[in-house]
């Protein structure tokens, strides 16, 4: 099984780079230049199944790749949200994920939201991919939308084969 190594946020310049979030502890020898990393994409995204590492660099703290096959800023915009999984081969030089804690929208989405004590919350509608942190998207029991960081402190427990999901948010988070 392939392990997720990143996450492509959004693109940065006019090249084809894009800023990506780490979930390796040596970026620096995922990302060498000729590294062929296979993705994860939405179906229908038009994502090449593999990308061809062009340049890698860390910029103000965040590691920004271009890839062969991604010439310019429109196909850079086209790869937000993809994860790039660890070349074939090399699974087995990885530890497991600790708990597992990478998920997908359409395995999230239309679970039910309880908080702690058990009182119902709504359902998830939703993730919100973002540069720094995913946010889940929650449709409330009154019908309101609310987003809640998807952080192991709000979001203690996910359950997808249970179809329900814990949160914990701050006092005042689900009425912003």
């Amino acid at each position: 099984m392939s392990h997720v190594v990143a996450r492509i946020g959004k693109p940065h310049g006019v090249r084809g780079e894009v800023t990506v979030q780490t979930h390796t502890d040596d970026p620096a020898l995922r990302f060498a230049v000729g590294t062929v990393l296979p993705t994860r994409a939405a179906g229908g995204s038009g994502v090449p199944r593999r990308l061809t590492v062009r340049s890698s660099r860390l910029h103000n703290g965040t590691w920004l790749l271009a890839f062969e096959e991604i010439p310019d800023r429109t196909g850079a915009e086209s790869l937000r949200g993809t994860r790039l999984l660890t070349p074939a081969g090399e699974e087995e030089l990885l530890e497991p994920d600790e708990g597992g804690d990478a998920w997908y929208a359409e395995q999230l989405v239309g679970l039910t939201a309880f908080r702690p004590d058990g009182s119902l919350v709504g359902t998830v509608s939703g993730l919100d991919i973002g540069p720094g942190q995913d946010r889940l998207v929650l449709t409330l029991t009154g019908g309101r939308t609310a987003y809640v960081p998807f952080v192991a402190a709000l979001v203690p427990e996910v359950d997808v084969a249970g179809g329900r999901v814990v949160i914990d948010p701050p006092p005042g988070l689900l009425e912003l």
